[in-house]
C-alpha cells in the first residue's frame, strides 16, 4: 500500500431540516389545531483513531465526505428523522489541521479516541411550538440550521518510541528487521525505503516498544533535498533516536564522520527541540571490519565526531550486539516513561495525614 502522510478533505455536516406548518383535520373536529413537527438535526460527522491503519492514502482519492441531511417536520406532531452520521477512521497520530488558518483543532492521540469534527445543524420549529393561549393557530415554521462545513488538512506523524536516522544505505532497513517483526524492502543501493516502516520489539512478556525506519536523509535535506525531509516529522514524537552509522561505506573517499556530522546538522536545522532529543550512536556493519582493527577504527571514529554519548557497535546483518542495543533501548524508553508520568494528586487536606 502507497504510504500517504499529509492529505486535504473537504467535509459536511447535515443541514437541520425544516419545521411543519399543519393543522389538525378530523371529521367532528373543528378546531383541531396545530400538529407540524420539529425537523431533524442533521447528521454529525466524527473521527476515530483506529489502531489498524498506519496511512492517510484513503483519503488521496476520497476528498469529499457528507453527512446525511435531517428530515423535515410532518403533520400529526411527526418530528424528521435525524440524518445518519459519518465516521471516518484515521490512523494514531493524525493532526486535523484547519486548511485556511492553519489552527491545529484535534490530535488523534489515543487508539480508539472519537472526536466530532463536525456538527449537524438543528432542525427547525414547526407550528406545535408556537402555540399558545393567544396564538391558537400559528402559522410559523422555522428553517432548518446549517451543518459545520470544513476545509481540513489532515496530517500524520506516527507514533513510535524509537526512531533509527541516517544515511541512505546505512543499513536502518537491516536493523529494523532484525530486532523487529518489521519487513522493509532491502537492497544494496540508496534510497530503498521509500516511506516509514513501523515495527515492534519485543523484548519480554509485556514487554516491547516500537521503532520507526524512515528514508535516509542526505546534506540539505531540512532545505527539501533526497527523500528523508518529507518524513522529518515523524521523529519529533519518538523518544529516543538511534543515528545508525555505515563504518564501511562502498566508496572509500566517503568519510563516515563527515556523514554523521551532516545528519546532525540537518536535524538541528530542520527542528531545535527535535535535535536536543537524546541521540544514540548504532555503528553498523562492524563484520566488514577486521577484528584486529575495529577497537581502533571505532575509537577513532567517536574522538573525530567529538561524541559524549552511548556508543554501540552492531552487525544488523549477522545480529552481532542487537540484543544488549534492544536491552538498554528498552530499559531507557521505561525511564522516559516514569518520567513522563503526571505527578500523584495528593489532597492539600491530608497532605499531613501519615500513610496507612
Amino acid at each position: 500500500m502507497k504510504f500517504v502522510d499529509e492529505a486535504y478533505i473537504d467535509i459536511s455536516a447535515g443541514d437541520g431540516g425544516a419545521g411543519c406548518v399543519s393543522f389538525r383535520h378530523e371529521k367532528y373536529k373543528e378546531f383541531g389545531g396545530p400538529n407540524g413537527g420539529d425537523g431533524g438535526r442533521g447528521g454529525h460527522v466524527f473521527a476515530v483513531a483506529d489502531p489498524n491503519l498506519n496511512t492517510l492514502v484513503d483519503y488521496r482519492f476520497s476528498r469529499r465526505h457528507e453527512a446525511r441531511r435531517g428530515e423535515h417536520g410532518m403533520g400529526s406532531d411527526m418530528f424528521g428523522a435525524a440524518g445518519d452520521d459519518i465516521t471516518l477512521k484515521m490512523p494514531v497520530g493524525t493532526i486535523i489541521t484547519d486548511a485556511g488558518s492553519g489552527e491545529v483543532l484535534y490530535e488523534m492521540l489515543t487508539p480508539g479516541e472519537v472526536i466530532t469534527i463536525a456538527r449537524g445543524g438543528d432542525g427547525g420549529f414547526g407550528n406545535l411550538r408556537f402555540k399558545s393561549a393567544i396564538n391558537r393557530a400559528p402559522r410559523q415554521k422555522t428553517p432548518g440550521w446549517p451543518g459545520e462545513k470544513k476545509s481540513l488538512k489532515l496530517e500524520l506523524k506516527v507514533l513510535a518510541d524509537v526512531g533509527l536516522l541516517g544515511m541512505p544505505n546505512a543499513g536502518k532497513s537491516t536493523l529494523i528487521s532484525a530486532i523487529s517483526n518489521a519487513r522493509p524492502r532491502i537492497a544494496d543501493y540508496p534510497f530503498t525505503t521509500l516511506h516509514p516502516n513501523l515495527g515492534v520489539v519485543r523484548v519480554g512478556p509485556e514487554q516491547s516498544f516500537v521503532v520507526a525506519d524512515l528514508p535516509g536523509l542526505i546534506e540539505g535535506a531540512s532545505e527539501g533535498a533526497g527523500l528523508g525531509h518529507l518524513f522529518l516529522r515523524h521523529l519529533q514524537r519518538t523518544r529516543l533516536l538511534l543515528h545508525v552509522v555505515d563504518m564501511v561505506p562502498f566508496d572509500d573517499s566517503v568519510d563516515p564522520v563527515v556523514q554523521a556530522r551532516a545528519i546532525v546538522g540537518e536535524l538541528r536545522k530542520y527542528d531545535e527541540a527535535l535535535y536536543k532529543k537524546p541521540r544514540w550512536l548504532v555503528l553498523n556493519k562492524l563484520d566488514m571490519v577486521p577484528l584486529d582493527e575495529r577497537a581502533a577504527r571505532v575509537k577513532e571514529f567517536v574522538r573525530r565526531l567529538r561524541y559524549k554519548g552511548p556508543v554501540f557497535e552492531i552487525s544488523a546483518l549477522t545480529h552481532e550486539g542487537c540484543a544488549t542495543l534492544v536491552k538498554d533501548v528498552y530499559q531507557q524508553i521505561k525511564v522516559q516513561q516514569v518520567a513522563e508520568q503526571p505527578p500523584e494528586y495528593v489532597d492539600p487536606r491530608f497532605a499531613d495525614r501519615p500513610a496507612e
